[in-house]
C-alpha cells in the first residue's frame, strides 16, 4: 500500500452538515476500496486567487490515506461524480526516512608548543658556525 493525499475544494455554498457528509462520503469510497484513513483535516474557508467554476470562495480540506494503486482509478472515478468538489489533487506522499542522529565530531587541531623567541646574538653565533668564518 502506498500512502496519497487528498486535497480538495467544496462548494461554498452548502452548509456544515452537508460538508460533514460529503467528507464521510469519500471516506466510505476509500474504505469500499479496501484503503484505510491516517489523518483528516476540518475544512477551512478560503478566499480563491483566481475564480474556480465561477465561485470566488471554497472550503478547504486535505486527508491523508493508504490504498493499493491499482484502486486509484476507481476511487478517482467516484470522486469526480462528486458535484460538490470544485476541484481535487490526489499525490502520493513520500516517507522520509529517520536520519540517525550522529553526534558531531569536531575536528581537533593539534597542539603547537608556543616558540621560544631567540635573540639575535644567537641567530648570528649560528650563522657564523654554518659559514665557517
Amino acid at each position: 500500500m502506498k500512502i496519497y493525499e487528498f486535497t480538495y475544494l467544496i462548494h461554498p455554498d452548502i452548509s456544515r452538515e452537508d460538508i460533514n457528509s460529503l467528507q464521510n462520503k469519500i471516506e466510505s469510497f476509500i474504505k469500499e476500496e479496501k484503503g484505510s484513513i491516517i489523518k483528516t483535516n476540518p475544512p477551512v474557508k478560503k478566499r480563491l486567487a483566481y475564480l474556480i467554476k465561477k465561485n470566488k470562495e471554497a472550503f478547504l480540506t486535505d486527508l491523508t490515506f493508504s490504498l493499493e494503486p491499482e484502486k486509484l482509478n476507481n476511487l478517482n472515478k467516484k470522486i469526480k461524480s462528486e458535484k460538490k468538489i470544485l476541484r481535487y489533487l490526489i499525490f502520493k506522499k513520500k516517507i522520509l526516512k529517520k536520519k540517525l542522529l550522529v553526534p558531531y565530531k569536531r575536528k581537533v587541531k593539534p597542539k603547537v608548543k608556543p616558540k621560544v623567541k631567540v635573540e639575535l646574538k644567537e641567530i648570528e653565533k649560528k650563522l657564523e658556525e654554518i659559514l665557517g668564518e
